[in-house]
């Protein structure tokens, strides 16, 4: 582990594997440091705001201990969809399976958000299978909001429409993000999703 300054007020944490983020970032929302503002988890580091002294919040970085269980300690959001993504029968190619198959690992699989990024609401799902499913050769300029998808480790649910290049499986009605709505933001670091099977479309 390594802590280094980031600007003023925030200093950055580097682990070694999304596994330690995940129970790093549980630890210190669990116990966060005194006068912390804002604790941002991503792919390999967390970073961590404060109105205080850096030198304290240093040494209370120093001394957390990973929660081990950070997967499973989140609140539960089921997403219905929909399989009828027009990279369905690519992913299944690519993990030698049927598609039935593939929608059965999908939603038997428990995702836990471990970070958010690329849009508003947007958040980078992981499971404890090995997925690694390679992003498409060319992203495609419109993907359209609600699209369920897989790239690398990762699942995510496009909450507006944006360009990407992720493998596309299905969509879902459910609206990721929401400004009207409080929170705004269905996905958050720490929270467990189950994909529901709505159906082929």
């Amino acid at each position: 582990m390594r802590i280094l300054p980031a600007g003023d007020c925030s200093l950055l944490v580097e682990l070694d594997d999304l596994d330690e983020v995940l129970g790093y970032y549980a630890a210190l929302v669990a116990d966060p440091p005194p006068h912390a503002v804002d604790i941002v988890p991503a792919a390999r580091t967390v970073l961590v705001t404060t109105t205080g002294s850096l030198d304290i919040l240093r040494n209370h970085l120093l001394d957390v201990q990973p929660l081990r269980a950070a997967r499973s300690a989140g609140e539960l959001l089921e997403v219905p969809v929909v399989y009828d993504g027009a990279d369905l029968a690519d992913v299944a190619d690519l993990l030698g399976c049927t598609v039935t198959e593939v929608v059965e690992r999908h939603t038997g699989e428990d995702w836990t958000v471990a970070f958010c990024g690329f849009a508003p609401g947007f958040g980078y799902l992981t499971g404890t299978a090995d997925w690694n499913i390679p992003r498409r050769s060319s992203p495609r300029t419109k993907v359209p909001v609600g699209a369920v998808a897989l790239a690398g480790e990762f699942s995510g649910v496009y909450p507006r429409e944006s360009p990407g290049g992720w493998q596309l499986i299905g969509h879902t009605d459910l609206k990721i993000f929401d400004q009207q709505r409080d929170p705004a933001a269905l996905f958050h670091p720490g929270r467990r999703v189950r994909f529901v099977d709505a159906g082929r479309g």
